[in-house]
């Protein structure tokens, strides 16, 4: 890509968001809202359209940030996120902190940390449907098998009520009917979401694939008779051979677990394909398939495009924390028959 490319991309977003929150930005420095505040907002706004573009685009467009001013240089996110805490410790009831700080842990794949931010944002507002939203998908992926029920499930089901236009809310809400084998109440609700995507999108024709499936689930479960199996379809499978970047190997330590897992391209976080063992094994060879899917709705072969990643976790989940050890093969054809050869070589 060229420079010239990522400046005008720049300056468009800048432009945009200026537009969008300005307003709300002079608002809140009128209010004593730290630099840190606008500071992180800034670096969340460049960071979401890169590391959550593909579940805003299954799901709706990015939430918009609350605040923007230009962060310094020597600010990190880190440090923009310590400073927006301090300031909430100071000023506990404001929402528009506890919800970019939510934002934010999203984005740094801090599912419990978004989830208490989210909780305390609910605490100001109890009917803030974005919050509800992802409160619910912050606890589902703290789950080990990735289902949304109790609280979860009701959030979502007040979030969709709340605003009918939620695209996450009910393509979320949709996925934990059919978990449950509410597959007729799945269908519809993902048929709520049909009008507000492009037709010609990768997005609604996979929502289509997925109410297709709900419906003929739906359709078998009523019947008397013995259901039909569904047309087997082909199976994906990628080859990933997997190593441990020698400058690193000073860091594996006993009791280290390897995740090599795929997700797709555009679409939810969770993984499509997920495999776990012991970091010793490493360097290793694994097949990825459709039986290793976190929810029987989603698999690899329900995407074209995929990204395959793997990760060296200190404390035995899934969910990357500091200090563990990552490394990835970047976005790849589905129907790769190559190996895919992955060098974990970076702290994450």
């Amino acid at each position: 890509m060229r420079l010239a490319f990522f400046l005008i991309a720049a300056a468009m977003i800048v432009a945009a968001l200026l537009l969008l929150l300005l307003p709300l930005m002079r608002h809140g420095r009128q209010q004593g809202r730290p630099r840190s505040v606008f500071a992180l907002a800034m670096l969340v706004a460049f960071c979401l359209p890169v590391a959550a573009i593909g579940l805003y685009l299954a799901v709706g467009t990015p939430v918009t940030l609350n605040g923007v001013t230009k962060a310094p240089a020597s600010m990190s996110i880190d440090q923009a996120v310590d400073e927006l805490k301090t300031h909430l410790a100071q000023q506990p009831d404001d929402l528009q902190g506890w919800m970019l700080l939510g934002q934010t842990y999203s984005v740094m794949h801090r599912a419990a940390d978004a989830k208490q931010a989210y909780e305390q944002a609910m605490r100001i507002d109890a009917d803030n449907s974005v919050a509800m939203v992802g409160w619910a998908e912050a606890d589902s992926l703290l789950r080990d098998d990735h289902r949304i029920e109790g609280r979860a499930q009701e959030l979502l089901e007040r979030a969709v009520k709340i605003d009918p236009q939620s695209q996450r809310g009910l393509w979320l809400l949709g996925i934990s009917q059919f978990q449950h084998d509410q597959y007729a109440q799945a269908a519809a609700t993902w048929r709520q979401l049909q009008p507000q995507l492009d037709p010609g999108s990768n997005v609604a024709k996979a929502v289509a694939e997925q109410i297709a499936l709900a419906d003929s689930r739906a359709n078998s479960s009523g019947k008397a008779a013995p259901e039909t199996p569904a047309p087997k379809t082909p199976q994906a499978a990628l080859h990933v051979e997997v190593a441990l970047s020698p400058s690193l190997k000073d860091k594996l330590a006993p009791g280290d677990t390897l995740f090599v897992y795929a997700r797709a391209e555009q679409g939810p976080p969770m993984p499509l394909a997920v495999a776990k063992m012991d970091a010793t094994a490493l360097p290793a060879t694994v097949t990825l398939n459709d039986g290793m899917g976190m929810t029987p709705q989603l698999k690899l072969s329900s995407a074209s495009r995929v990204f395959v990643g793997a990760r060296i976790s200190k404390s035995g989940q899934a969910i990357a924390q500091p200090g563990d050890l990552e490394g990835n093969a970047g976005v790849v054809d589905v129907n790769t028959q190559t190996p895919i050869k992955i060098s974990i070589d970076k702290v994450h």
